[in-house]
C-alpha cells in the first residue's frame, strides 16, 4: 500500500476520533425558568415527605434575602462567604485572568450554593440563616491561618460549621458538627469551579471512585448514578479550574443526578462531626499531587495518559530551562522524534525503492490481471529481489499516533500553558493563533512534504491527495497554537529528514 494513501487514511481516522472524543460533548439544555421553579418545588415537597419519621419536621427558618457576607482575602484568592446556608458564595482567583483581563471568579448557583447540606438531597438547610462568629479576614505571611464559624439551631437540629483558611494555599479545611440527623448530604451545587464551559473538554461533576475518574453530564443522567464503595471525592470542573470536597471520614454514598437540566453531585455522610478538605482553584497537577488526596486525577490526560504524563513532566523540565513554553514544545518535539528516526529512514528508503520499481510492478499487474494469485506471487518475488517492504512506511506513522494524541491532550488541558506566550503575535499557546499564521505555514509544510515524499500513485491520485493539506489547515485553525507549533515543527523535521534520505538514495548505485 502506498505510504501517502495509508497516511491519509490513518490521519483521517485520527481526526475523526479526535473530533468525536475531544470536541463532541453534550451540552445541557436550559430549562425554562417557570418550569424549573415548579420542578424544584415538586422535588422539595417529595423530599420532605420522604424524610425519615424519626426526624423532626424541618424548621421554618427565617431567611434573609441577602444574609450577612464575610470576606476572606489571601495572597491567592478573595473568598466571599454568606450566612445563608453557611456556604461559600464566590472565590476570586487573583493570579488568573479571563479573556477580558478580569480575575477568574468561581461561584455557584444562588438556588443551591456550594457546600449546602440537607436530608435526602433536599438541601433544606441551603436557605437557613446561620449566625456568624467572626468578621472579614485578611491573611498574610505574618497571619497565615484564620477560622470562621457559622452556627444554626432550630427544632432539634444544630449545625456548627468551622472554616479554616490558610494563606498561600487554595485548600480550605471545613469541620461540620451536625446534631439531630443520622446522616446528611453535602454538595458543591451547580457549576462551582466552572468558569468557562469550553466544549472541547468535560465540564460538570466528577466522582473519583478508587483510582477511576468518572465524569457526568446532565444529558446522560436519565437515572441517578449512585456509588457506595471506594469514593474518594467529588468535584465540579471545567477546562482549567475545579472545586472539590474531600471527606476525611466515612462516606455512606455518592450520587450524581440531573436536576432541571443541570448535572449535580453530592456525598452522604453520617451525622455528628465530619471533616473535609475543600479545594477551589487551578488544575496544577504537581500541587494537587502534593496534597495526597488523589486530586491530581482531576487532570484528565485521556486514553494515552501513560505517555502524556512523562511528556508533561519533560515539557516542564524544558520550560524550567528556557522559561518559554513555545521553546519547550520545540525541544520536546525534537526529542520525541529521535527514537523514530531509524524507523522513518527505513520506511523512506523502502518507499523510494518502491517508486523505482513502479514500472515493473505495472507490467506485472497488466500481464497477470486475469490471474490474481500469480500476480501476487510475482509481486512478492519482485519485492524480495529488490528488498522492498511495501508496508515499510506505515509503522513509523502508527507508532507516532499515540504520541500525537498524548501530546495533544497535554497541550489542550495543561493550565501551565494557559496564557503562556511564545513570541511575536502568539500571546497564548493554549488559544488559537489570532492571525492563523501558524496553521497556514503548517499547511504549506504539508504540501512540501507531499511533494518530496516518494509516491507510487498516478497523477490523478496525487491531485486528490493534495486536498489533505487544505483539510488539515482548516481543522488546525482553531486548535491551540501550542499544538499547531508542535505539528509544524514535526513537519519541518520530516522535510529535513526526507531531503537527506532522497539525497542519500540518489547517490546510491541502481540495483
Amino acid at each position: 500500500m502506498d505510504k501517502k494513501m495509508l497516511l491519509a487514511i490513518i490521519l483521517s481516522i485520527a481526526i475523526l476520533i479526535t473530533y468525536q472524543y475531544f470536541f463532541v460533548k453534550p451540552v445541557p439544555q436550559p430549562v425554562p425558568q417557570q418550569k424549573a421553579v415548579q420542578e424544584t418545588a415538586k422535588e422539595e415537597v417529595k423530599t420532605t415527605e420522604a424524610a425519615p419519621k424519626a426526624i423532626a419536621p424541618m424548621p421554618k427558618a427565617e431567611v434573609s434575602v441577602a444574609g450577612k457576607e464575610v470576606r476572606v482575602e489571601s495572597d491567592l484568592y478573595t473568598a466571599v462567604l454568606t450566612s445563608i446556608g453557611g456556604t461559600i458564595k464566590s472565590i476570586e482567583l487573583k493570579k488568573y485572568k479571563d479573556k477580558s483581563d478580569r480575575p477568574i471568579i468561581l461561584k455557584g448557583d444562588d438556588t443551591l450554593p456550594p457546600l449546602s447540606i440537607g436530608i435526602d438531597e433536599g438541601f433544606q438547610f441551603s436557605k437557613a440563616n446561620f449566625s456568624v462568629q467572626g468578621k472579614d479576614i485578611k491573611l498574610s505571611p505574618e497571619s497565615k491561618t484564620a477560622m470562621l464559624v457559622f452556627e444554626y439551631s432550630s427544632e432539634g437540629y444544630s449545625i456548627r460549621r468551622t472554616y479554616t483558611f490558610k494563606n498561600n494555599d487554595y485548600g480550605i479545611d471545613l469541620r461540620d458538627e451536625v446534631g439531630g440527623l443520622n446522616s446528611y448530604w453535602i454538595t458543591l451545587g451547580k457549576d462551582f469551579g466552572i468558569h468557562d464551559k469550553d466544549s472541547s473538554v468535560h465540564f460538570g461533576p466528577v466522582v473519583l471512585k478508587d483510582a477511576d475518574r468518572m465524569e457526568f453530564v446532565a444529558k446522560k443522567l436519565e437515572e441517578p448514578k449512585s456509588f457506595k464503595e471506594g469514593v474518594k471525592w467529588i468535584a465540579q470542573e471545567d477546562k482549567y479550574f475545579f472545586s472539590s470536597i474531600v471527606p476525611m471520614g466515612k462516606i455512606e454514598e455518592a450520587k450524581a443526578w440531573n436536576k432541571n437540566g443541570d448535572a449535580l453531585a453530592a456525598i452522604k455522610v453520617p451525622g455528628g462531626t465530619n471533616n473535609y478538605f475543600i479545594y477551589a482553584g487551578p488544575k496544577e497537577y504537581d500541587m494537587l499531587k502534593r496534597y495526597g488526596y488523589g486530586l491530581e486525577h482531576i487532570v484528565d490526560f485521556g486514553f494515552f495518559s501513560i505517555l502524556a504524563r512523562p511528556l508533561f513532566w519533560i515539557l516542564k523540565i524544558f520550560y524550567s530551562i528556557s522559561h518559554n513554553y513555545g521553546i519547550a514544545i520545540i525541544i520536546l518535539t525534537i526529542l520525541v522524534r529521535i527514537p523514530f528516526i531509524p524507523l522513518i529512514n527505513k520506511g523512506q528508503r523502502s518507499m523510494k525503492k518502491l517508486q523505482d520499481i513502479q514500472p515493473r510492478m505495472a507490467e506485472l499487474k497488466e500481464k497477470y490481471k486475469n490471474d490474481p494469485q500469480r500476480m501476487q506471487k510475482e509481486l512478492m518475488e519482485l519485492y524480495k529481489k529488490h528488498k522492498v517492504n511495501p508496508m515499510g512506511g506505515c509503522l513509523p506513522m502508527l507508532l507516532q499516533i499515540p504520541v500525537f494524541f498524548a501530546l495533544y491532550k497535554v497541550l489542550l488541558i495543561s493550565i501551565e500553558l494557559r496564557s503562556a506566550p511564545f513570541m511575536f503575535w502568539i500571546k497564548d499557546l493554549s488559544a488559537k493563533d489570532p492571525y492563523f499564521i501558524l496553521p497556514i505555514v503548517m499547511g504549506v509544510t504539508m504540501v512540501i512534504q507531499q511533494k518530496m515524499t516518494p509516491s507510487t500513485m498516478d497523477p490523478t491520485q496525487q491531485k486528490i491527495m493534495m486536498i489533505m493539506p487544505i483539510v488539515f489547515t482548516f481543522m488546525f485553525l482553531t486548535f491551540p497554537s501550542g499544538l499547531v507549533l508542535y505539528w509544524l515543527v514535526n513537519n519541518v523535521l520530516s522535510i529535513a529528514q526526507q531531503w537527506y534520505m532522497n539525497r542519500k538514495v540518489a547517490k546510491q548505485p541502481a540495483s
